[in-house]
């Protein structure tokens, strides 16, 4: 049996994958988002969104009503995390500061069934994939996204090896990599570390992708070779389209307060 995952589809046919970033715990901005058309995958961030572990059934099952992967961003590598994440139905996962190669295998076992993994077996919440009970579970280790994150100088030291373990994606927090390589955003440094890690990922089979706050970054990422990008955020979005609109009602300029600014 197969799951429906539209992002696996989409990254299986060769072909470029546009999400949006979801932060606010609202099903109807999530909805909204999902069901515009070319939106591909819409990730869930309980890392550093507003959403916890209450929103994530909903907010998965929203998502995949509206024909998009919801795609859930744990806090951290912790197995409970992962298990009770997958268990609410996300179409896949994404592990943040994933900062060396023995955390990456420790990601795959923990969201892999056996003989591969050790997550434990309880799919009654994960209609969202198209599936429940052993359906699911026997497609779910071959069928789900998982994505690691490369936020450090380590995980892009060790970016052969964590390329080799059983992963799918490979996603840039281009954000906290800069912060942790202590460079500025967009410098040669920082470009030059990014540059590597798409160019490693390519070689290994992994799906390369990046985090971007416009359209203009994301269009720049999708021509330099990422095949998924986030294309903004559900905050961004509505502080810059308030703004532009305010600025026209008042005849002043005023600048949106965003969170992503270094």
């Amino acid at each position: 049996m197969s799951l429906s995952i539209p992002l696996r589809q989409k990254l299986s046919a060769g072909e470029q994958a546009a999400g949006a970033w979801l932060t606010l715990p609202s099903t109807a901005i999530a909805g909204a988002i999902a069901r515009t058309h070319n939106v591909s995958w819409v990730l869930i961030d309980a890392e550093h969104g507003l959403i916890n572990d209450t929103h994530l059934y909903d907010l998965a099952n929203t998502i995949a009503a509206n024909g998009a992967s919801p795609i859930i961003r744990v806090p951290s590598e912790e197995t409970w995390l992962i298990k009770e994440s997958l268990d609410s139905g996300a179409h896949g996962l994404m592990v943040p500061m994933a900062n060396s190669a023995e955390i990456v295998r420790g990601i795959v076992r923990a969201t892999k069934y056996p003989p591969i993994g050790i997550r434990g077996f309880g799919p009654m919440f994960t209609s969202a994939t198209g599936a429940l009970g052993g359906g699911y579970a026997l497609a779910a280790n071959s069928e789900l996204v998982i994505s690691v994150q490369i936020e450090h100088p380590q995980a892009v030291a060790e970016i052969d090896e964590i390329c080799q373990e059983g992963i799918d994606v490979v996603f840039i927090g281009p954000f906290d990599l800069a912060l942790s390589m202590g460079v500025q955003f967009g410098s040669e440094e920082h470009e030059t570390a990014i540059a590597k890690i798409l160019a490693t990922a390519k070689k290994h089979g992994k799906i390369a992708a990046i985090f971007c706050l416009n359209g203009e970054q994301a269009a720049r990422r999708f021509a330099q070779g990422f095949q998924m990008v986030s294309v903004t955020t559900d905050i961004d979005t509505i502080t810059t389209a308030f703004t532009h609109e305010l600025s026209m009602a008042i005849g002043k300029t005023t600048d949106a307060a965003k969170g992503y600014n270094l």
